[in-house]
């Protein structure tokens, strides 16, 4: 290490820098073997969650007669683009299964660097949802930006530009943008600095490499400005001052500054439904300890929901967070609208998708299912499937253990797994990092021989991984193609069999069938 380590104001010490240099350099490529953690936030049942509530607002804006204008949905830091994928597909499911009149709607996916924007616009998964009309993308920096300048359209989204209230959708956000860090001791305010010490040679570091190797140490400063009367947040700050003591607190100032700049696109408040590792209640931030960085390639920090709860509550705004404590995520709302009790519809969805049961209620659930899958009966398995929104990584977690159990299963259960890999394939989105999916799926087709739709997923496979198909899938494939009674197509297949193990005698005797 070096023998000076240099003295910041948190909010502007360097890791905030590397942290926008880590998303920038990595790309989509960030969230590869779920590196950065990406599943918790971006499964299929999150997406449902979230779509449900965002239905319910379209509903409560035509209940209060604001059915034609657009509504905009703004995801900030979308990541892999996976939540979106997710989440659009459901909106659209829900609002043709009910058919009723609701307003328009956009969704724009931002995030700081150009090269995940890109990758969204090119994204075959996408590119229904973009010929719609219903998604567009936005290169957009949380610290500094005012304006949405949309790749599709071409078009700019300025001050005042919206008539509706804007949707703001804030995964793994809050906690990875600057925060400001004080400290209260004894009823009065501290700044607390952050010396950083950094290795040596440490210019030719990649950002991972550098946040791996840095010390960090922490240094309290009198603060009095937080104490005045003109600080914007004296409010809360004043809260902090008579009910902690010893306490450690994020302040969220770059977070609630953004929110503020995106609320002047429009004349009629903002809907934010947001999720991360944030404490809502004051009790959670007594004592605390100073922050240690969580590193998984860049790093988050604990969001402070108290702060923005307490903020936009003063404001006359409605915040919707659950009673109970969270283990891993905690999901809110903070509806900054006229009237915001009278968004029946949302604060039903809330109740019904978030606070009775959410994502961090699944995620939980999940985390015991991994470890107990080799002792999961078949109906279980396609119960928390079905729960899961028949979420492509759990089934691919599942193969070896379903394949166990269909000498077993009855045609009952073989005819819910074929229903589940329709509707998972239907809604896959495939990232960075590829995983032969189709495989799967035919393989376990051919276990119940339901040879049609496992020929179908097979020469998906076949077409997709041309320089890795394994033998065993042109063997698969024939087989499909003889009881199909395509006998041409299996001999083809045969042929390429025979290619790989000239004498496979199986091979051998079916081109002589």
């Amino acid at each position: 290490m070096t023998s000076n380590p240099k003295r910041y104001r948190f909010s502007e010490a360097p890791i905030w820098k590397v942290q926008r240099e880590y998303y920038e350099e990595k790309g989509t490529r960030a969230w590869n073997n779920d590196q950065v953690p990406q599943y918790i936030t971006s499964n299929p049942m999150i997406a449902a969650a979230y779509a449900e509530m965002i239905f319910g607002f379209l509903q409560d804006r035509v209940n209060r007669g604001n059915g034609f204008e657009p509504v905009h949905i703004v995801e900030l830091g979308a990541g892999a683009g996976r939540l979106a994928f997710h989440l659009l597909k459901e909106l659209c499911q829900l609002v043709d299964y009910v058919g009723i009149s609701l307003p328009p709607f956009r969704y724009i996916m931002t995030d700081l660097a150009m090269d995940n924007v890109m990758a969204w616009k090119a994204h075959p998964a996408l590119q229904t949802f973009i010929a719609e009309g219903l998604l567009d993308f936005a290169q957009f920096d949380a610290v500094h930006d005012s304006e949405l300048n949309l790749i599709v359209t071409g078009t700019t989204i300025r001050e005042g530009d919206l008539k509706q209230p804007i949707i703001l959708i804030a995964n793994y956000f809050f906690d990875s943008i600057p925060q400001e860090l004080i400290y209260i001791g004894e009823g009065k305010v501290y700044e607390t600095d952050v010396y950083v010490e950094q290795p040596e040679h440490h210019d030719s570091l990649q950002p991972a490499e550098w946040l791996d190797q840095i010390h960090l140490s922490y240094e309290h400063r009198r603060a009095p400005e937080y104490e005045q009367e003109t600080y914007p947040y004296r409010n809360v700050i004043s809260i902090y001052q008579e009910q902690l003591e010893d306490s450690h607190i994020l302040f969220p100032a770059a977070g609630i500054a953004c929110l503020e700049r995106l609320n002047r696109l429009t004349s009629s408040g903002f809907l934010l439904i947001t999720a991360d590792k944030g404490d809502h209640l004051l009790d959670s931030w007594k004592f605390a300890e100073p922050p240690e960085l969580v590193l998984h390639g860049s790093f988050s920090l604990t969001a402070n929901y108290h702060a923005m709860k307490y903020v936009y509550e003063q404001k006359g705004a409605e915040a919707l967070f659950p009673p109970h404590h969270y283990k891993n995520i905690n999901v809110g709302c903070i509806l900054y609208l006229d009237q915001p009790l009278d968004y029946h519809h949302l604060r039903l969805a809330y109740r019904r998708c978030i606070e009775r049961f959410g994502p961090d209620d699944f995620f939980n659930m999940k985390w015991w299912v991994d470890r107990n899958l080799d002792s999961m009966e078949l109906q279980q398995i396609l119960s928390f499937w079905r729960l899961g929104g028949y979420d492509a990584e759990f089934f691919i977690q599942s193969t070896k253990r379903i394949s166990s159990l269909l000498p077993e299963s009855n045609e009952d259960e073989k005819q819910d797994l074929l229903r589940g890999i329709q509707r998972m394939w239907s809604s896959y989105y495939v990232m960075e990092q590829r995983y032969d999916l189709a495989l799967d799926a035919g393989l376990i087709l051919f276990e119940m021989e339901m040879y049609e739709p496992s020929k179908y997923y097979l020469e998906i496979s076949v077409h997709e991984e041309q320089d890795e198909v394994v033998s065993t899938v042109f063997y698969c494939l024939a087989i499909c193609c003889f009881e199909l009674d395509f006998i041409e197509d299996a001999k083809r297949y045969l042929q390429k069999l025979l290619e790989l193990e000239p004498d496979n005698e199986e091979a051998l005797a079916l081109m002589n069938y």
